[in-house]
């Protein structure tokens, strides 16, 4: 039986990373891909230095050519099933083939809930946002909407407030603002509409314009919104780790859960969801699998 020293499962920043320092340790290392990373429709990553403006696309490519030259081999399967029997992972991808390794990362990422409204795809990475620390520097002074159903959308509102001075709260037929959250509204001369949203409008990924249901056609540069967000593999759950908030696994500060040689890293672990934090996550799960390897040894 082929026993790997590390199996990754999930090749967005926090994996490859993970890989990086695991093959640079002379690790034997497998890592599964199935290429649905959270920011593949982004039209470039932000706040992290010498990456700025950089396509996903191009960032993984670069990524995968490092990871490989350190000898760590790349699958491009899903996993579907994982299990720990005694001191051994036992992983087994879309195909039912079965892998084994002494510890294992997950670094398998969320997915972004869009809101249900026609037209939203249509946006979503190029005018339609969900962070505004990520995206909102680019649209600067520009017609800002938020769409929330949820008193979520009030601080995403204030907060975006740092970029424009023309932003407009979208409640989809809520009426969820109190009082005092209305006088910090006002403050920043944000605006409320609580009427329902039919649909967005625009050309070629640029909105334009969100039409209500009553047919008013409110202009809009770019809409951010919070919808929140769904882990994208049950996998923690199923392999037995403690969840906190938004079922997001609990690790300790060198991203190790509840289970013994099991590591989540990545924006599966935690609440500031940054490329950046991601890549600072695989690595730091990275460097302490080698060391329980070494200790292990002795």
């Amino acid at each position: 039986m082929n026993v790997y020293d590390v199996i990754i499962i999930g090749g967005g920043p926090a994996g490859l990373n993970a890989a990086v320092v695991l093959g640079r340790c002379r690790r034997n290392v497998l890592l599964f891909d199935h290429g649905k990373q959270r920011n593949r429709f982004s039209h470039g990553m932000h706040n992290y230095l010498t990456r700025d403006d950089v396509l996903p696309t191009d960032f993984l490519t670069i990524s995968n050519k490092e990871v490989k030259k350190y000898g760590v081999k790349i699958l491009r399967k899903e996993v579907k099933y994982a299990r720990k029997k005694e001191e051994i992972f036992i992983i087994r991808d879309a195909d039912s083939k079965i892998y084994h390794s002494k510890k294992l990362i997950l670094a398998t990422g969320l997915t972004d809930i869009l809101p249900k409204i026609k037209g939203a795809e249509d946006f979503y990475g190029s005018s339609m946002f969900h962070c505004p620390y990520c995206d909102a520097w680019e649209v600067t002074g520009k017609k800002l909407g938020v769409y929330s159903k949820n008193k979520s959308g009030i601080e995403v509102a204030l907060t975006l407030s740092t970029w424009s001075d023309d932003i407009t709260l979208y409640t989809d037929g809520r009426n969820y603002v109190r009082s005092k959250d209305q006088q910090k509204l006002d403050e920043k001369n944000i605006t409320v509409v609580n009427e329902r949203v039919l649909c967005l409008k625009g050309n070629k990924g640029k909105l334009k314009n969100i039409v209500l249901k009553n047919e008013e056609m409110l202009r809009c540069d770019a809409l951010f919104f919070s919808n929140g967000y769904e882990v994208q593999s049950d996998l923690v759950e199923s392999l037995g780790c403690k969840l906190g908030k938004n079922n997001l696994a609990i690790t300790n500060r060198f991203q190790q859960t509840n289970i013994p040689g099991l590591y989540v890293a990545g924006d599966a672990s935690r609440d500031m969801h940054f490329v950046v934090v991601a890549a600072a996550e695989g690595a730091k799960a990275g460097v302490y699998i080698n060391k329980e390897l070494l200790s292990e040894t002795f």
